[in-house]
């Protein structure tokens, strides 16, 4: 692998920068040509984009389409699936993700996490603001979930914003929201500027915070925005070998962490994400590595909580996945099926891994930031080192590390 570097210089009346574009090379998982793209932009992966007729004359919609400047455009009927010759699925999302469609949310914006019963859940709330990701991570359980190729992004940005209003005026409960659950909160930004809207929409409500989950360093839309503490900015992170292997399209550790102080600086408040911890040889090593970089770059004191996850999936996702990446080598350890229906690491691994990145957090981490599982059983939060009935007071802990009411 080589890295290319582009240096380019942004001059303006208020400011001079200098950036540089670090060429990435990576291998197109259904191809034997190795292709070029800028990770710090995956919007720049969209090749291009379908309207449906309904949504062309919405004005957010022709935001958009400014912002996409030379990105073919083709307008079709309301709820037809995009012309796109990209094979049968599951190999057709390596050429799908290359296309984002522009429609309507016919249903429901707000609703609780998906989480099971089985498990201590964390009480989060989903935002969601489209479906798929231009980013090709080996992992990604969309894999599984979806069955269309492309990338949906909804346009009716007013629903959304009329739906929450009546969340936040219904009832007096302090709510945590992420739009990363069935997409990346800021890989398409650049291209949608949503958080041009979110942001300053969170910017007063009290009742509630709104999290930013990303693996991309789209960050520009940031700047400036008036969020008043209401926004929190989050990056998934992993051992060095993860990232570069598996996480195909994504921005690299250290653009990662270069944008989380880059946010900090803003005043935005930062979270980080080690799921799915995923054992591999040199594991150890490779996640002290990454936490002590995390450490070593970004403010301890502005991370409001780190979670972890190791990996777990659905049983369709491991031949779909294997299908279009056989080179990867973690499907094929030994897992045990979960009371959620889900393959996860035997217990005794589990434990291991995480008491492994927990000893080297706690060595580093505030006294203010919540540290918890995510989807965890609560023997295994005592297991790890935690009080009896800790992993119960989850929602209190984490809403007491963003609260500025309470």
């Amino acid at each position: 692998m080589e890295d290319n570097n582009l240096f380019i210089k942004i001059e303006t009346s208020q400011l001079c920068v200098f950036v540089t574009l670090r060429f990435f090379e990576y291998g197109d998982p259904m191809s034997d040509k190795n292709t070029y793209t800028l990770p710090m932009d995956p919007a720049r992966n969209i090749r291009k984009i379908f309207i449906e007729q309904s949504c062309q004359d919405i004005p957010y919609t022709r935001d958009i389409l400014d912002r996409a400047k030379d990105i073919p455009v083709e307008v079709i009927p309301d709820r037809t699936t995009p012309p796109i010759n990209a094979g049968p699925y599951p190999r057709s999302l390596t050429k799908g993700k290359k296309n984002l469609l522009l429609t309507t949310n016919r249903g429901s914006f707000f609703k609780p996490c998906p989480g099971t019963k089985e498990y201590c859940c964390c009480d989060y709330q989903v935002l969601n603001i489209g479906m798929n990701c231009p980013m090709d991570c080996v992992y990604c359980i969309l894999q599984a979930y979806l069955n269309n190729p492309w990338i949906s992004f909804f346009v009716n940005v007013d629903d959304l914003l009329s739906e929450l209003d009546l969340a936040f005026h219904k009832t007096n409960q302090f709510w945590r929201i992420g739009t990363g659950e069935f997409t990346d909160s800021l890989a398409l930004d650049s291209l949608t500027a949503l958080s041009k809207t979110l942001v300053p929409y969170m910017r007063d409500k009290t009742g509630g915070v709104l999290e930013l989950k990303t693996k991309s360093v789209s960050i520009g839309h940031l700047n400036g925005l008036d969020h008043g503490g209401r926004t929190i900015v989050a990056w998934s992170l992993n051992s060095p070998v993860i990232m570069s292997g598996e996480e195909l399209k994504t921005a690299s550790l250290d653009e990662r962490l270069d944008a989380a102080v880059q946010c900090a600086e803003w005043g935005y408040k930062l979270a980080f994400h080690f799921d799915p911890i995923i054992y591999h040889q040199g594991w150890q090593d490779g996640y002290e590595s990454t936490i002590n970089k995390l450490f070593d770059r970004v403010p301890a004191e502005k991370i409001a909580w780190i979670s972890l996850g190791a990996l777990r999936f659905l049983p369709t996702l491991r031949p779909i996945a294997l299908t279009r990446f056989p080179n990867s080598k973690f499907f094929h350890e030994e897992f045990v099926m979960g009371l959620d229906g889900k393959f996860r690491y035997f217990r005794s691994l589990r434990v291991e891994m995480y008491k492994h990145l927990l000893y080297h957090l706690r060595r580093r981490a505030h006294p203010a930031t919540c540290l918890y599982f995510c989807m965890e059983s609560d023997e295994i939060w005592q297991e790890c080192g935690f009080q009896p009935g800790e992993s119960k007071m989850l929602p209190t802990n984490l809403d007491k590390a963003v609260r500025t009411d309470a």
